[in-house]
């Protein structure tokens, strides 16, 4: 695994897909990053190593352009500006998160071995969070009303 941090773009897939939206016409990047969102979402026995790591990726440029989301990509990320992307997407990679972590993915696999597996799982989560904040408990009614 060509993998260096936890990050969203810490990796040589991820790295690539961000340089190849650079290398993209600015009206190119958003099917590119649904593209790679729609193959991890979809539905498949297994999701390979490059789908997990290039959905990562996109929907961390999801979460940059959400209000409460920061600039989540590392240097590796991309460098030329995105156009401002529909929300739509947020559901779409929340789904590719979910098959990110799943049993059904060979990058969960592979994380589940390394010693800081504990640490980008909650990286996944916080991605995850950001668009689609999980519901609080809800608390008993004293009184019926």
């Amino acid at each position: 695994m060509g993998t260096w941090d936890i990050g969203p773009f810490d990796n040589d897939t991820a790295a690539d897909f961000a340089g190849d939206l650079d290398e993209a016409p600015l009206e190119e990047r958003e099917a590119m990053i649904r593209g790679v969102l729609k193959r991890a979402a979809g539905p498949a026995d297994f999701l390979g190593i490059y789908d997990g790591e290039r959905a990562v990726g996109a929907a961390a440029l999801v979460v940059a352009q959400h209000s409460d989301g920061d600039r989540a990509c590392s240097n590796y990320g991309p460098s030329e500006p995105l156009p401002e992307l529909p929300a739509d997407l947020r559901m779409l990679a929340v789904d590719a998160l979910d098959q990110v972590v799943s049993n059904r993915s060979e990058l969960a696999e592979l994380w589940a071995e390394a010693a800081n597996w504990s640490k980008w799982r909650q990286d996944i989560t916080r991605l995850r969070d950001i668009l689609a904040p999980p519901i609080p408990p809800q608390e008993e009614a004293l009184f019926e009303i």
